[in-house]
């Protein structure tokens, strides 16, 4: 992999990660654009201990635009975009609409490929393995940043998720905070490490999934399962079977076939409502989802007594807010009200299901 870091217009960084070693990456961006201007500001609720991100600036985003004025696709004549070359394997820069900044950290978007209508499952395994690479590198150099606690990688897919911009393209957070999600898992970690005189909580997960019903697919290095108490529809966890703490920490045998089984995963998600009314390949058929990277915070962990980041489980999050073809699943009153989800689909049915549509 080769790393060309660069600067847009407005100043803002933007890195390209190319296959080949002797690509050469000196475009200019010729846009003209002013220095990018945030008001983004954290806010912490006394009652419920969590933190809000105000973005104001954030209303006046590009919204949907034409695919012919794609500002991920790469730049072409007088078609100037965020990526000033005319092609690129993978690229990451800064969110010009960021919901955080400066010292309230940093947020990212990672372009996937140059090709507009592709999705990730469309990537080849090296290709992904550029990606894989790419969030990588961004996590160790923004784990770097003062600011910074935690770093979450993550995709979303689809009008229904909520994406503004149909390219295929993820975002990284840079929080400068413990998300509450992680925080959970660490109190749970903690408390349970105490209960049983040492024992891991997310081994133990992982040892109940390997030995039950719910797993989708399985590797040498990886595998993958709808959780026992799945808050989604359809929801795969995909665990490396080593434990690490995060990406930086995964070996080279374990980088080699995440591509292969996250690839596949993902195919699978596209073929899950296929028979049930759905239209059957091509984009309209492209399941939406989310997909999100779990790691250790890098920040100070004495409030989880008794962790430490090596007690944490790196693993990816997969899910679709789609129940069934043509319906979604809400969060309603009791999910947006309460936290307590209500699950339409069965786990046990869910696996079932992810592993009758195998390619």
């Amino acid at each position: 992999m080769k790393k060309t870091s660069t600067r847009l217009a407005d100043g803002r960084e933007l890195i390209y990660y190319d296959r080949r070693d002797d690509v050469v990456r000196d475009a200019v961006d010729k846009r003209p654009l002013e220095r990018t201007v945030t008001t983004s500001e954290v806010r912490r609720d006394p009652l419920l201990g969590d933190s809000v991100a105000v973005a104001s600036h954030r209303q006046g985003r590009t919204y949907h635009p034409p695919a012919d004025e794609c500002p991920l696709c790469p730049s072409e004549g007088d078609r100037l975009s965020e990526i000033p070359d005319s092609s690129y394997d993978a690229v990451v820069f800064e969110n010009r609409f960021p919901s955080l900044a400066g010292d309230s950290g940093r947020c990212e978007v990672v372009c996937f490929t140059s090709d507009h209508n592709a999705s990730f499952a469309d990537l080849t395994e090296e290709q992904a393995g550029l990606v894989l690479e790419a969030w990588t590198d961004r996590t160790s150099e923004l784990s770097h940043l003062p600011s910074v606690e935690q770093v979450f990688c993550f995709e979303n897919r689809g009008a229904e998720i909520g994406v503004t911009l149909g390219h295929p393209h993820g975002q990284i957070y840079a929080y400068p905070f413990t998300t509450p999600r992680t925080a959970l898992m660490l109190r749970s970690v903690a408390a349970h490490k105490e209960a049983t005189g040492g024992e891991n909580l997310f081994d133990a997960v992982l040892q109940r999934e390997l030995a039950g019903d719910r797993v989708v697919l399985e590797g040498e290095h990886w595998v993958a399962f709808v959780p026992y108490a799945a808050h989604w529809p359809y929801e795969v966890h995909l665990y490396p079977k080593r434990r690490v703490p995060d990406l930086l920490a995964l070996d080279e045998d374990a980088r080699t076939e995440f591509s292969q089984v996250y690839l596949e995963l993902l195919r699978r998600f596209d073929r899950i409502f296929d028979g049930d009314g759905g239209q059957g390949g091509g984009s309209e058929s492209q399941t939406p989802y989310i997909s999100a990277w779990h790691q250790a915070p890098f920040g100070a962990l004495e409030e989880f007594e008794g962790v430490n980041r090596d007690d944490f489980a790196l693993h990816l999050e997969l899910f679709t807010i789609r129940r069934t073809s043509g319906k979604l699943k809400f969060l309603a009153g009791s999910e947006s009200g309460m936290n307590v989800f209500i699950n339409d689909v069965p786990p046990e049915r869910a696996a079932e299901r992810l592993r009758e549509v195998a390619s």
